[in-house]
């Protein structure tokens, strides 16, 4: 009697092996990274977003539960952060443990998805749908980006994860959604959105889900789409409660939305986060320059409605005055979205890479180039993955009114490696069944997707910022060497760079070298007359040489381009100090305080300041 041939899982259900062994497998390769995390000196964030979010939490969890203006940042991942933190201590390994079981999840669902939009073409195709899903789900367990962002204190794996549940919820299934299921993805999708707002973009493949419905019903379609709204509108609505109720700003998610929107869409744009002048790059930098300048501008204190306004109106006002330039920028995004360079802005890969916390693995290009023939052959030939092909473009479309960078394209790499592991497939069955002229097809368009994809990126300063940034971490963990190596490279490729040259000043201050340091602080006024930092630090350096009429020039300059900055006041009441200048002193120490009351070596100063005078 013949062996039965052992059948796919029935559709809708996890698989009782397969599946369970990619979730397994994938887990412990995402905390075997995690382990080896928190054995270097980058588990505890330092700078960039992960110390911003992890400040944010640790502000949260000390009683800071709301601000005074709306949201300038999406709040979700802070705060459940804070939720972590107080379960089970400030420990960023928790976070990381959880985000390595959904990174795991990202796989399975990826597994699924192919068992469903293959299940009824699988042997028309002369496919095997498991082992298309086995290979794409094996390439996310090795793709880098994907490695590098689960182990870190950021929401990127949060969101993939939601994103793609959405769009298994929705092909896995032949009839549209009910109207409970619509609400519960919606709330879903709404949650996630005060952590990243880009997963709404998922929430126009639920509304085409709809209309998969048979008209008999079509009736319950106004009250799905109502459903919908109410979900995504409940889901936001910490978000919105806060910054229009008690915060009284008329902000829905977050007002650096402006900014967003205004780097992404610059006379400076090129489709990458480029950061105009007087802008610093890491969340916290970019929010305050970014209010700083706004106030500047207007020439008095702004809510965060009126920040973000200001940001927004001057991207809309380069888009109406320059449409053609607009329009060569769109493109230069739509090409980014698909290029091969890697544009990782927090450098995370590399510094993880360096310290061999992530395992090699596979990169954006290389599934690119094999899922764009894939993309052809599988809306011809498998007309449920037209689904998968829409998630892909609706996450490009997100991402076109603002910039792009590795972390925000990671959430069409599910899709893509879809389409990638089932090209491959249909080229294996085209040279097994000697089908030349479709394997050929094939060839020609992977030789197209790899030269489109592949092609090269001539901006020299998009090329040194992954050695900047590692430059700048280094300096900051205060491993100079490496610090002194890194930078070298960034200055070789953009050697008028104001930030460049500002990491190099800090690196010689650092080597005890305050008179280069002076030489690379005046070459970045050179090039940025407003330079906060620089003038901070000339004036540091000027004081520590008892020069105080010399500090007192340089920290004022440095307090009338950010009068709101406490650090800078606190300097100049020490020097004032220093100068015997008692009243002024006062009147520094207490805008200090002012600004930043839990501060205590600001009420050190106070007191000294007091108490000498008396």
């Amino acid at each position: 009697m013949p062996k039965p041939v052992k059948s796919d899982p029935p559709a809708g259900r996890l698989s009782l092996g397969l599946g369970h062994l990619i979730f397994l497998g994938v887990l412990l390769l995402r905390l075997g990274a995690l382990l080896r995390l928190a054995h270097s000196p980058l588990l505890l964030p330092g700078q960039g977003d992960m110390h911003f979010y992890n400040d944010w939490a640790k502000d949260i969890l000390h009683g800071q539960f709301s601000q005074h203006l709306a949201f300038y940042g999406l709040p979700g991942y802070a705060y459940l952060l804070a939720f972590l933190y107080k379960l089970f201590g400030e420990n960023p390994f928790v976070p990381g443990f959880l985000q390595a079981g959904i990174e795991a999840g990202v796989a399975v669902l990826i597994y699924q998805i192919c068992l469903r939009i293959l299940d009824s073409v699988a042997s028309t195709l002369f496919v095997n749908a498991r082992l298309i899903g086995l290979f794409a789900a094996l390439g996310w367990a090795f793709f880098v980006p994907a490695q590098a962002y689960s182990a870190v204190l950021m929401p990127t794996t949060w969101f993939v994860f939601v994103f793609w549940f959405v769009v298994w919820r929705i092909v896995r299934q032949t009839g549209a959604p009910g109207v409970a299921e619509c609400f519960l993805l919606a709330l879903l999708i709404g949650l996630t959105a005060t952590a990243v707002a880009t997963v709404l973009a998922v929430v126009p493949l639920i509304f085409a889900a709809l209309f998969k419905a048979d008209p008999a019903v079509w009736r319950n379609l106004i009250a799905r789409v109502v459903v919908v709204f109410a979900g995504v509108a409940l889901g936001t609505s910490p978000c919105w409660i806060h910054n229009y109720f008690i915060a009284k700003d008329h902000v829905l998610l977050s007002a650096h939305s402006g900014i967003n929107f205004w780097i992404g869409n610059n006379p400076e744009g090129t489709g990458y986060p480029r950061f105009p002048p007087g802008i610093r790059a890491g969340q916290a930098a970019m929010l305050q320059d970014s209010i700083t300048q706004a106030e500047a501008a207007a020439g008095r204190s702004l809510k965060h409605e009126e920040v973000s306004g200001y940001w927004s109106d001057k991207a809309r006002t380069y888009i109406a005055s320059h449409p053609g330039d607009w329009l060569a920028l769109l493109a230069r995004k739509l090409r980014n979205f698909w290029s091969a360079f890697q544009y990782d802005d927090l450098s995370i890969i590399t510094s993880l890479r360096e310290q061999n916390v992530i395992f090699p693995g596979i990169s954006f290009g290389l599934v690119a180039a094999f899922a764009i023939p894939g993309l052809f052959l599988g809306w011809a030939q498998a007309p449920r993955s037209r689904w998968v092909l829409a998630a892909i473009l609706l996450s490009m479309f997100a991402l076109l009114g603002v910039f792009i960078t590795e972390r925000y394209r990671l959430v069409a790499v599910p899709g893509l490696l879809i389409f990638a592991a089932l090209g491959l497939s249909i080229l294996r069955r085209a040279f097994a069944a000697r089908e030349f002229k479709n394997a050929v097809i094939y060839l020609a368009l992977l030789t197209l997707a790899t030269t489109f994809v592949a092609w090269p990126q001539r901006d020299r300063s998009l090329w040194a910022l992954d050695a900047y940034n590692s430059g700048w971490q280094a300096l900051e963990s205060n491993n100079l060497p490496l610090a002194e190596k890194k930078l070298a490279v960034a200055y070789a490729y953009v050697p008028e760079n104001s930030e460049t040259l500002f990491a190099l000043g800090n690196l010689r201050f650092a080597q005890n070298d305050p008179s280069a340091a002076q030489s690379f602080y005046h070459s970045v006024l050179n090039l940025d007359p407003d330079h906060k930092g620089a003038f901070n630090n000339l004036g540091v350096i000027a004081l520590d040489a008892k020069k105080y009429p010399e500090a007192e020039k340089w920290f004022r300059h440095a307090e009338d381009v950010d009068p709101r900055n406490a650090k800078t006041h606190f300097l100049l009441a020490k020097t004032l100090l220093a100068k015997n200048d008692r009243r002024a002193a006062r009147v520094e120490i207490d805008a200090a305080i002012a600004l930043k009351p839990e501060q205590p070596e600001f009420r050190e100063l106070k007191q000294q300041i007091e108490t000498k005078f008396q």
